[in-house]
């Protein structure tokens, strides 16, 4: 699946379970947007870069995810590249145990350090505009993460990472992670504006026009959030609005979707609470949420 596709001019993206974006930033020299899951990713993108020639100096984390990490630590030992990340997501890099246990809200079980949430460490540094090559520009995409970022390069190619889920994801599993629901909303509405030659989200088709996929992920937050407000029309409790949300969406249950969707409907409930639609109680030693 690890295919090199050029977008335009000098920039690239590698076609993989999360788009790992490339630019070559000078002669036979080049930086990557994210890195890949783990080691096998990274070994597979140097095998990329090997055959075209091009020596690897930087890596632009867009955020700390370990599928857009996890290629750091093999790719910096092989190379010898600088990492850089964006605001809290360096310190996420760098120490990657802040993932599960901020997901879990404590310390994290084994069924919860491997590699699809724990990335190895990578030595990051923080990322400003001014670390990046010529005609590159970052853009704040909070919301799905902390302080997550994409980059838009001098050929017009805009590197949106997580902030979109595609079509297909978005019916087949509904609810996708967020952190600040009203920061991502806030994100969808700008993007959805946004002109570009090529926008390339990371889990989501390339595309010229970006407006009909922002416009669907605002519509399934907004659908989210009224679900929600309906299971609270009765105080319930946390843990039962997450039961019912994986009900109603079909949802598998297992200790990674647990903390994956249970942090993503705690984040809903925050946004609802803090814009004025729930209430909160406690009620024989818990928190309920009730609708206003």
């Amino acid at each position: 699946m690890y295919e090199l596709v050029q977008a335009a001019g000098n920039s690239y993206y590698i076609e993989c379970p999360a788009k790992i974006g490339v630019v070559v930033t000078g002669e036979n020299e080049v930086s990557l947007i994210d890195s890949g899951s783990d080691k096998d990713a990274g070994r597979k993108v140097r095998q990329i870069l090997d055959g075209k020639g091009w020596k690897l100096k930087a890596i632009y984390n867009t955020h700390s995810n370990a599928d857009h990490i996890g290629g750091n630590s093999y790719l910096q030992k092989q190379t010898g590249c600088r990492i850089f990340a964006p605001g809290i997501e360096c310190c996420f890099t760098r120490y990657p145990l802040l993932e599960p246990s901020f997901l879990y809200g404590g310390f994290p079980s084994g069924d919860l350090r491997h590699k699809f949430l724990m990335a190895k460490e990578s030595d990051a540094e923080p990322l400003s505009d001014d670390v990046l090559p010529d005609g590159m520009s970052m853009i704040p995409l909070p919301g799905h993460f902390f302080d997550m970022a994409g980059f838009r390069t001098s050929d017009d190619v805009v590197y949106l990472a997580d902030c979109l889920s595609s079509m297909e994801t978005l019916g087949k599993y509904g609810v996708t992670f967020i952190y600040d629901v009203r920061a991502y909303l806030e994100t969808l509405k700008m993007v959805k504006n946004m002109e570009a030659r090529l926008f390339v989200p990371f889990h989501a088709a390339a595309t010229d026009d970006i407006t009909g996929l922002a416009e669907a992920n605002i519509a399934k937050v907004n659908e989210i959030a009224e679900r929600i407000c309906l299971i609270c029309g009765e105080p319930v409790s946390s843990d039962e609005v997450i039961r019912m949300i994986f009900r109603e969406y079909g949802l598998g249950m297992n200790m990674q979707q647990y903390v994956l969707v249970g942090s993503t409907v705690r984040s809903y409930l925050s946004y609802l609470r803090d814009s004025g639609q729930l209430e909160i109680a406690a009620d024989d030693s818990m928190i309920l949420w009730h609708r206003i």
